[in-house]
């Protein structure tokens, strides 16, 4: 076994290593994008009661108002988000519909990894035709035709920024519940969302916030956001601007409301059936993170059903995995939607 995880752990430093445009960014704490909380604060004391009052009163910090702008042309839907930034291109959301002639009112929200392209899990959603259930991929927040002009690469979702990396989780989470608003005007009455790796993460507080939802595929699970920023290795970049700055326990706090560990009571009484997806040897969501969602809802006795993939982060992605991955997720969504 110690020869096949050195040959995942070199397949995966590989593959994390083939983008050279990361950035190290400097350290801002990004009072100006969390409302109510005055330039001259404590940034430290301010972000941490943020964070515990945006918990305490989740419902409406994730409430919004019904976009009345969709618009679908062909496939691409558009429509206006209901939580707005100072970027316009990041104002409007990009997502594509999938239906499925059998899918008798069956649908499922995809969201992709952190940094996808458009391209990002259009292979998943026509299997998920295939397994008789219409999709829609939505672009997360700061991706794909959301990107601003001056990014490469989908920095402002996950950052040294604390206040705004809190926005843009915020933005993508709302964002998802307008896509399921759509979804259910078009007719689709049984509801589930899929999301990978960052797009877990939304698609669990979206989750726990939305009871429409009635399956949650979550590909890779970590209970803090912070602890994977802190800890992972596609975001050592991000976690070099922490340094000297804030230490992880800290950032813990301040990301705290936008962690799947803080809505897990939300998950109570629920029938929300869950496939908890984590992998081995993955060095992105350390296995240790993992296992402590999934231990959670052991504890808590919430329907679920965990799945370990034999691989890492970036190898998910490759054949044989990625097709072990698209089967235990579609097979799951079938039989429980």
């Amino acid at each position: 076994m110690g020869l096949y995880k050195n040959w995942i752990d070199n397949w995966e430093t590989k593959l994390a290593s083939r983008d050279t445009n990361r950035v190290v960014r400097p350290f801002e704490w990004g009072l100006d994008w969390l409302e109510g909380i005055p330039a001259d604060s404590d940034p430290r004391r301010a972000i941490r009661q943020y964070a515990a009052q945006g918990i305490a009163q989740s419902g409406s910090f994730f409430s919004f108002q019904e976009p009345a702008d969709h618009h679908l042309d062909g496939n691409h839907l558009t429509f206006t988000s209901p939580l707005v930034c100072p970027y316009p291109e990041n104002n409007t959301v990009h997502a594509e519909f999938f239906p499925a002639a059998n899918a008798r009112g069956r649908a499922v929200l995809v969201l992709p990894q952190w940094n996808h392209d458009a391209s990002a899990h259009i292979g998943l959603c026509r299997l998920l035709n295939r397994f008789g259930l219409s999709a829609l991929r939505m672009s997360l927040a700061y991706h794909d035709r959301r990107m601003p002009a001056e990014l490469a690469r989908a920095d402002y979702h996950v950052s040294s920024n604390v206040g705004r990396t809190i926005h843009a989780c915020r933005q993508s989470i709302v964002d998802a519940r307008a896509c399921l608003g759509w979804l259910e005007r078009q007719g689709c009455e049984r509801l589930a969302i899929l999301g990978t790796s960052l797009g877990s993460c939304i698609a669990f507080i979206a989750a726990a916030h939305d009871s429409r939802i009635r399956v949650g595929v979550f590909n890779h699970v970590s209970t803090y956001f912070s602890d994977v920023v802190c800890t992972g290795l596609s975001t050592q970049h991000v976690r070099q601007a922490f340094n000297g700055n804030v230490s992880q326990d800290e950032l813990r706090d301040y990301w705290s409301v936008i962690s799947p560990a803080a809505y897990l009571d939300r998950m109570d009484g629920r029938k929300l059936a869950a496939l908890l997806i984590w992998a081995k040897y993955d060095t992105t969501f350390p296995p240790l993170y993992s296992r402590q969602l999934i231990g959670a809802y052991r504890a808590k006795r919430l329907p679920h059903k965990a799945f370990c993939l034999p691989c890492a982060h970036y190898t998910t992605g490759q054949f044989p995995f990625n097709i072990l991955d698209g089967l235990a997720m579609c097979g799951f969504l079938r039989r429980n939607l």
